[in-house]
């Protein structure tokens, strides 16, 4: 059965209503989930189109002293200068960035190297120059006109007391590179923050930086901010540090040190708190906030003398005679030799093919014992008691006990663990047997040993503490920046406990106060010292065969003291590069009475009756 033509035009009718009201329909279902259903997500999606985020940077915490009066480090208020480049059309970019060059003196190549083709569409604000005047921003403003996505903020720059020698434990900050991002991502750092590099600004980045805060603006399609559309999150400031730094000690071994490439510790040993720590040269954190900031700090890297270096925890050395406190400590400990038995030193012992000699020469001291033998740093003596008496195994065994050839976890980043040299290593190395000749080396402190400044602290540390050596630390107290309030004290930890019997640490402090009452030391001004009573030992390190040699001074006040808290331990080494003149036994000297009469650096020359001729090497410009 056929339809008539007006019966097909009816059907054709029936069916495009029935599409125009499934079209309406769907339209309907879409429009009611886009407008309804997911509304808050587009409407959101669109703000965040017609929105700009900055991020405000927060101020780093601020760096004392102990005392927490005065601080080191300070903030002081700069400002960034940024471009959004998604603002700044396309055609209008490069003169742009001649104006910002112009205006804020850099060079051109370096905004275009920060804003290349690839970021024209961003709309995170890209920073071009930081530590920007005020002036300069006064002119910015005048041509905002002519600058379109360029943008300006505050932006806090370290500010630095007259720190001098300090700047080794502070340490420097700068822009995060893309090696310390890929690593810190995760743990909330962004591309233009501002990171620590060294020292306590590195080891503690975390709590002196501190949380970005935000500021968000609402703009038109034309580009205008939208009134009542900002929010705005403040920043939190990073907290405040208070380091064990004394500063009038740390003062007092800078003068006491002058300039001489080398290095001081003052340690206390019944805390582990480091109370001063210099190492010569230095150099001013004040260029971090020039503006030929990259010069200078490239003449830094350059300089012959390292002064980047911080000489106390990264550079090791042989540590000489000092040595002979551990073998003394390592032969009673190990009833290895009668301590009232005499050796005899004629001046040079002949051992293989190689001829060791002591440092007076012929005839020698005579037959001197164990206490006489660490008064006088016999070599001799202590070449006999490594080859024939205690044997390499023991001393490199005491050497570990004592804590060489490990870090001792001071709170300051790339420290070096020294070294201690064993048979096996020689073998590995050279393929060549351990020999007499060695051992005789390691017995008086030369050869391949190699310590730390602050190793040598912590070696009499364990001594004055009787068997105990803390963990170095610089960090004494973390502080609330608003209120001041302590938030953490750092307690003491024990880094090493050793099984030495206390009788043993007793006879070696009485043979170290020998030293200083009889023996190599008793002609400097640290026998005439009577604001407390020093037990030490003194070091001198050959350096090749060029007659060139590294002073050194170990040594703990007061022998026998009323509380430990009083007890300080000083490690001074003076380089071979300086002219030879013995001065670690008189850094020392002064340091000890700086700190136990109380006395200024001039006050304590004066009292020990230094001449002028041995101090103006080291004065201070």
């Amino acid at each position: 059965m056929f339809l008539r033509p007006e019966g097909q035009s009816q059907a054709r009718v029936i069916v495009l209503k029935v599409l125009f009201i499934a079209v309406f329909v769907l339209y309907t279902v879409h429009l009611f989930g886009l407008q309804v259903l997911r509304g808050e997500e587009y409407l959101l999606h669109a703000q965040n189109i017609s929105r700009q985020t900055i991020t405000v940077s927060p101020q780093r915490g601020e760096i004392y002293d102990r005392s927490y009066s005065q601080p080191l480090v300070t903030n002081k208020q700069s400002f960034t200068v940024s471009v959004i480049p998604v603002e700044v059309p396309r055609t209008q970019m490069p003169l742009v960035i001649e104006r910002l060059a112009s205006i804020l003196s850099i060079d051109q190549a370096l905004i275009e190297r920060r804003l290349p083709p690839s970021v024209y569409n961003r709309y995170q604000s890209v920073e071009i120059a930081s530590n920007v005047s005020m002036d300069t921003i006064t002119l910015l403003a005048e041509q905002a006109s002519s600058l379109p996505g360029v943008l300006w903020q505050s932006k806090p720059v370290r500010q630095y007391a007259d720190i001098g020698s300090l700047s080794h434990i502070i340490g420097y900050i700068g822009n995060i590179s893309g090696d310390e991002l890929t690593v810190l991502f995760n743990d909330g750092y962004q591309p233009g923050d501002i990171i620590g590099k060294s020292g306590m600004e590195r080891q503690y980045d975390r709590l002196l930086r501190g949380k970005a805060g935000q500021e968000t603006r609402t703009i038109d399609a034309r580009g205008k901010t939208i009134i009542g559309g900002d929010t705005r999150i403040p920043p939190e400031m990073g907290k405040n540090l208070v380091l064990t730094i004394d500063r009038r000690i740390q003062t007092l071994a800078e003068r006491a040190l002058g300039k001489r490439i080398g290095s001081v510790v003052v340690l206390r040993p019944s805390t582990g708190e480091v109370l001063a720590m210099v190492s010569y040269p230095w150099y001013n954190l004040g260029i971090f906030n020039s503006s030929d900031m990259g010069s200078e700090f490239n003449a830094l890297i350059n300089d012959t003398n390292r002064p980047l270096l911080n000489r106390s925890i990264q550079s090791g050395y042989p540590p000489a005679s000092s040595f002979k406190i551990l073998m003394t400590a390592a032969a009673l400990a190990e009833n290895a030799i009668s301590p009232e038995r005499t050796i005899e030193c004629r001046g040079e012992i002949r051992i293989g093919d190689r001829t060791f000699r002591c440092h007076v020469g012929r005839p020698g001291h005579g037959r001197v014992n164990l206490s006489q033998a660490l008064a006088l740093s016999c070599n001799i003596y202590y070449a006999v008691l490594g080859m024939e008496h205690l044997g390499v195994e023991n001393i490199v065994n005491y050497s570990r006990e004592f804590g060489f050839g490990s870090l001792t976890g001071i709170d300051l980043p790339n420290e070096t663990s020294g070294f201690v040299p064993t048979p096996q290593w020689k073998e590995r190395r050279f393929n060549e047997r351990w020999m007499g000749g060695d051992t005789t080396n390691i017995s008086i402190g030369q050869g391949d040993n190699l310590v730390t400044p602050l190793q040598m602290a912590n070696m009499v540390a364990m001594v004055a503490n009787g068997g105990t050596i803390y963990t170095p630390h610089i960090l004494k107290e973390i502080r609330n920046p608003l209120t001041g309030t302590i938030e953490e004290s750092i307690a003491p930890v024990v880094l090493h406990k050793s099984t030495i019997a206390g009788e043993t640490f007793e006879q070696v402090r009485r043979d170290m106060r020998g030293v200083v009452t009889s023996g190599t030391v008793r002609y400097t001004p640290l026998h005439d010292i009577t604001a407390a009573a020093i037990a030490g030992k003194t070091g001198t390190a050959e350096i090749g065969r060029n007659d060139r040699w590294h002073s050194w001074f170990a040594a703990f006040a007061p022998y026998q003291p009323a509380s430990k808290d009083e007890q300080i331990v000083v490690s001074v080494i003076v380089e071979a590069a300086n002219p030879w003149e013995w001065w670690a036994p008189f850094a020392s000297a002064i340091i000890f009475q700086g700190v136990f009469a109380n006395q200024t650096y001039e006050e304590a020359v004066q009292t020990l009756h230094i001449p002028e001729f041995r101090l103006g090497y080291g004065r201070r410009e």
